[in-house]
Parts: C-alpha cells; sequence; structure tokens
C-alpha cells in the first residue's frame, strides 16, 4: 500500500496489446489497466476495440484504443506511434493478434492464398510489432515484449498446417530475439495457449470438442487463464525470464 492506495503490479507502464479487442488479448487489457498500465488497445475490428476501452475505462483503468492490422506495416508504425505520442513511452508489447486457419484441409489442399493470409498475420505480425516496437523500447533502455504462439507451434496439428507453422515461427523468432535483445534490458517471451474459449475457437465447435477430449483437465480453458500468464510476463515478478514458451493448456502439451 502506498498513501492508501493498491500499487499495481504495472504501474507507470504502457502496455500496447494487439487483437485486444475479444478473447485472451481482451481479458489481458483489462487485467494489465487494472494493475495499474496504461493501455493501448489495438484490433482490426473497430467495435470490439472500443468495447474493450470502455470497459476498461468504466473499472477506472486508462487505454485508448487504434485501429490496425498487423500484417500491414503501415499500420504496426501507426500503432506503435500512438502509443509513444500518447502516452510518452512503451514498456510493454503484447503481440496477441492472430487468425486461425481458414481451411480445415492436409497440406497438399491448402490455397496459397489460406497460407498467405495466416502467415501475414500470425507471424509476419509478431516479427512487424517487434520491428517497430523494439526501437521505441531501446530509446526507454528496456522493455518486454509477449508473442502469442500456440500449443499448436509445440506439437504437430493435422489439417492446420499454416497455422501451425505461423506459431512454432512465432516461437523461434521470440527466442532469437530474445536472445538479441537480452543485454539491452528487453526479455522477449511467448505464451503458447491451449484450447481456449474465445470466438476463435467457438467458430469450430468440433475442434473446440476434440480440444477438449484430448487434454488432460478434460475442459478448456477461459481467456482469464491466459491473462495472469502474460501479467506474470510483463511484471518485474518474471526478471530473470526471457526466451520462453509458456504453456497454458490444461496439460495438452505434457502428453
Amino acid at each position: 500500500m502506498h498513501g492508501g492506495k493498491k500499487i499495481g503490479r504495472l504501474d507507470g507502464k504502457v502496455a500496447l496489446i494487439t487483437g485486444s479487442g475479444s478473447g485472451i488479448g481482451r481479458a489481458t487489457a483489462i487485467l494489465f489497466a487494472r494493475e495499474g498500465a496504461k493501455v493501448v488497445v489495438a484490433d482490426y475490428i473497430a467495435e470490439g476495440g472500443e468495447e474493450t476501452v470502455t470497459m476498461i475505462k468504466a473499472a477506472g483503468g486508462e487505454a485508448i484504443f487504434v485501429k490496425a492490422d498487423v500484417a500491414k506495416a503501415t499500420d504496426v508504425e501507426k500503432m506503435v506511434k500512438v502509443a509513444v505520442d500518447i502516452y510518452g513511452q512503451l514498456d510493454i508489447l503484447y503481440n496477441n493478434a492472430g487468425i486461425a486457419e481458414i481451411q480445415n484441409v492436409p497440406t497438399a489442399e491448402v490455397k496459397e492464398e489460406n497460407w498467405d493470409r495466416v502467415i501475414d498475420i500470425d507471424l509476419k505480425g509478431v516479427f512487424l510489432g517487434m520491428k517497430y516496437g523494439i526501437p521505441e523500447m531501446l530509446k526507454r533502455g528496456g522493455g518486454v515484449i509477449i508473442n502469442t504462439a500456440s500449443m499448436a507451434g509445440l506439437v504437430g496439428f493435422s489439417y492446420l498446417p499454416a497455422y501451425s507453422a505461423a506459431k512454432a515461427g512465432a516461437v523461434e523468432l521470440t527466442k532469437t530475439a530474445a536472445m538479441e535483445y537480452a543485454r539491452q534490458n528487453i526479455r522477449v517471451n511467448c505464451i503458447c495457449p491451449g484450447g481456449i474459449v474465445t470466438p476463435m475457437l467457438e467458430q469450430r465447435e468440433d475442434f473446440g470438442n476434440f480440444i477438449r477430449r484430448r487434454t488432460p483437465v478434460h475442459r478448456l480453458g477461459k481467456p482469464e487463464e491466459v491473462a495472469p500468464a502474460a501479467l506474470f510476463l510483463a511484471s518485474d515478478e518474471s526478471s530473470y525470464v526471457t526466451g520462453t514458451a509458456l504453456a497454458v493448456d490444461g496439460g495438452f502439451v505434457a502428453r
């Protein structure tokens, strides 16, 4: 306690979270704001992003919305610029935006446009976030980057070739950047969620049921169960953690 006020774990920090108009991104944005961060909510769908901002402000937090397609360099550069222009700094970057496989077919039947779109958002989007976010962190003397990968980036999944490749790429990109910037006080980690009840999974009820049956705890997770892992990685509590892929998956990968 400080002057009667609870000190949040992210007090004084500015956090930019992509894909925070719903699901894991929204739950994390709300939690980060509750812990004292000023949050830049970035999403391709303005309605969802604005709703997240409204929820944060209603709870007494501080947030703004910026519309961004993470597959476009100009959009990513702009969202970082907005964060710095409005709040003066960027301390935490959570590259969370992602899409699921558009098709449900084996590798040889994947359409090239499907491959390109998934890779552009789920992998290139992570790269672009770091490309434009890291220089701002270097100016400040350090920062924290969290990337959303997936358990599909750690183990094989049939009929998810583009998604699995993108998420495995995000894991390795995380490790590479962690090595490159460790001595400049930038920590880079990724979270590998399992079957989490989000709009993405709700579109594929059959796949959700398959994941639930195969998960040792025998249920799907909630976005609110992933957000605390992101909070740990964003906070000083994880000051000796970098280059890791943290599975939040109910034990799925342990099988």
